[in-house]
């Protein structure tokens, strides 16, 4: 089955390949300037952090529905053994294996493809069993540090969390920057706080990821025009799931990923900065959010912190 008409529609209209050159391998971090982020800088006045990230645990976010994507398995591989003789300083070591998005994460810009391409219309093919992706993986990302902007939706609309059926449109995000008394400009990463969070803090993790409410198809738009240099939010699968419309499944991921070029992120944990930005009144901040640097990764777990 073909995607719609109305897909490489919006497609052509939010397509960056070619804005940064043939070789590009970032899309939209290149909007990270130097400028931008001594501005994101001057956003700090208390210097308060908030970490963004949820744990890393076996009994984690994954539950099992996409094969392969298993949440951290922890192993001790030493405890406290000499390794000099009897007496001497003892080390314990540990490994994990896990999915690369199996928590909070980045999606690196090869983590999907559609009608056989990439970003910047590299082929698909490109990512091979042994190296990954071959372009644009995670470990291409530079320093992912600039102005963070929360976009409440749920509190923006007085709720503690939006339904599972709420596609959030652009006119939330509208309502969610007037509230939060905040203008999104260019280099800003934004984080769209929809609520979802709560259902797996509260312990359902099931109900956390279906169904669950996310971005619109028609938001790529509005981050396009705004130039927006990555997006998160405190959901499973980013965008609404199930799609809003029939059988045409991560279509805001197609959007954002491959004809954008627009770094993005899910599982952020956006319940403390919600509460602080509410009691502050501010809703712009510091945030640092840097990929581990897998080569060739489609993704990466990610520690963020907001800095107030």
């Amino acid at each position: 089955m073909s995607l719609p008409a109305a897909f490489h529609e919006i497609a052509k209209r939010v397509n960056n390949w070619g804005r940064w050159g043939a070789d590009d391998e970032i899309g939209t971090l290149n909007l990270i300037t130097p400028a931008v982020v001594r501005d994101a800088v001057a956003t700090v006045t208390q210097g308060l952090r908030i970490p963004l990230a949820l744990p890393l645990r076996q009994d984690g976010v994954q539950t099992g529905v996409i094969p392969g994507r298993v949440n951290p398995l922890h192993t001790m591989v030493q405890i406290n053994q000499e390794l000099f003789g009897p007496g001497t300083v003892a080390t314990s070591d540990d490994v994990v294996t896990m999915g690369l998005q199996c928590a909070t994460h980045w999606d690196a810009l090869p983590h999907v493809s559609h009608s056989g391409v990439l970003y910047n219309g590299r082929p698909a093919a490109s990512i091979t069993p042994h190296g990954g992706a071959g372009f644009s993986g995670i470990g291409t990302v530079p320093p992912v540090v600039s102005r963070g902007v929360l976009l409440d939706v749920a509190r923006a609309k007085g709720v503690d969390a939006l339904p599972g059926d709420h596609a959030v449109t652009p006119e939330d995000l509208n309502e969610a920057a007037e509230f939060g008394g905040v203008t999104v400009r260019s280099g800003d990463i934004v984080l769209v706080r929809t609520g979802q969070m709560r259902r797996l803090l509260e312990g359902d993790r099931h109900g956390y990821g279906y169904p669950s409410p996310g971005l619109s198809v028609r938001t790529p738009e509005w981050f396009h025009a705004r130039d927006v240099a990555a997006v998160a939010n405190d959901t499973l699968a980013f965008e609404i799931f199930p799609p809003e419309i029939e059988d045409l499944w991560l279509p805001v991921h197609a959007l954002h990923l491959v004809e954008m070029g627009l770094l993005q992120g899910q599982n952020w944990n956006l319940e403390e900065l919600s509460a602080a930005c509410a009691e502050q009144g501010r809703h712009a901040f510091l945030l640092c959010a840097m990929p581990e640097p897998f080569v060739g990764g489609t993704g990466t777990p990610v520690a963020p912190v907001a800095v107030l």
